[in-house]
């Protein structure tokens, strides 16, 4: 049996509906969602979609099902926000904020697995009206646009490339493909038609290290503008949490980490994958960047690498891979961002 499965057999059951090689829920406008009104032991989800969080004394909420009548939290971003590692729906950093380091108001899960900021913005607009009144809002997101400015300019677009673009594109592209042939040799009114022109040149140049920050931070920073505009018009207060990274916190992984991670490289290499963006000079860079940004709007920025790389001991298995925590690694970083944060 491998080392993952071993020590993290809770990832069989997110392999299933939430990876980008499982039951992929593709949906109009956001691209793809959760698969809504999933029921196991390690993750729950509403009619919409949208996670579980539990709090004292067993209560329960979520975004589009039963919750509370009164002030919520938010927390927003992408997988780890979702909570993917957790072995239960109370494993999760919102659930753990509600139920133990912050719980004078419950936590909803406003995350969305594989999502970049463009996404994480969509989803906020599309179900914001669904919410009570919103105290506060924490997002707690930043790498997907950074691993996802390596992707060419051709893909990226004006509003930043997504996961499984390529397979969205391809499919596209045979669709177009067909339609071309079912109407080849007939213009709209009959007459010959013209052949189509070539495509113009694509951009397929891969960015320098340089370059992807800069354009992770403008798109980050830029939708970022648009939470704060919304979150002023609904009285809430609103923070950006820079999301860890495995090797953004230290450069050497616990000993259950190590083993996870290479196995996983044999898989899909990370390195290969994400370059020279997982070194720490590179998330220092990222960090200032969208620091500098956070103040110029004033909205209050947390970077929790550095935070967390204080409060761990070289042995403590965080990670289940290189983005996503244990239920241990939830509970450190919930604690954490209570404490950083102020929140009660």
């Amino acid at each position: 049996m491998s080392h993952r499965a071993t020590l993290t057999p809770q990832m069989l059951q997110y392999a299933e509906k939430f990876d980008d090689r499982g039951d992929i829920r593709w949906m109009p406008y956001l691209m793809y969602f959760h698969a809504a009104g999933h029921r196991s032991d390690v993750v729950n989800t509403d009619r919409l979609g949208f996670r579980v969080s539990e709090g004292p004394d067993g209560q329960k909420a979520s975004v589009g099902g039963p919750g509370p009548d009164g002030p919520v939290r938010l927390l927003a971003g992408s997988s780890t926000a979702f909570g993917i590692g957790a072995s239960t729906d109370g494993d999760t950093l919102s659930s753990y904020l509600w139920s133990k380091h912050a719980p004078s108001l419950p936590w909803l899960n406003f995350g969305g697995r594989s999502h970049n900021s463009t996404q994480e913005l969509l989803l906020f607009t599309l179900y914001r009206h669904l919410l009570p009144q919103v105290d506060e809002i924490v997002l707690f997101s930043g790498f997907n646009n950074l691993g996802l400015s390596r992707l060419p300019a051709s893909v990226r677009g004006d509003s930043g490339a997504f996961f499984n673009c390529n397979d969205f594109s391809g499919q596209m592209e045979e669709l177009r493909a067909r339609n071309r042939k079912a109407s080849a040799g007939r213009g709209l009114f009959g007459g010959r038609k013209k052949e189509a022109a070539e495509p113009a040149g694509q951009d397929l140049r891969v960015p320098e290290l340089a370059e992807q920050i800069d354009l992770a931070s403008e798109l980050t920073l830029r939708h970022l503008d648009s939470w704060r505009l919304l979150a002023e018009g609904m009285g809430a207060k609103l923070t950006f949490v820079l999301q860890p990274l495995a090797t953004w916190v230290r450069e050497t992984p616990a000993p259950q980490e190590k083993l996870i991670f290479d196995e996983l490289d044999q898989i899909s290499n990370f390195g290969e994958v994400y370059g020279d963006i997982s070194s720490m000079s590179a998330r220092e860079t990222y960090s200032k960047e969208l620091q500098a940004g956070c103040e110029r709007m004033g909205v209050r920025y947390l970077d929790i690498n550095p935070v967390i790389a204080d409060a761990i001991g070289k042995d403590d298995w965080l990670f289940v891979d290189r983005i996503h925590f244990t239920d241990e690694g939830h509970d450190l970083v919930a604690g954490l961002l209570a404490k950083e944060l102020e929140l009660s």
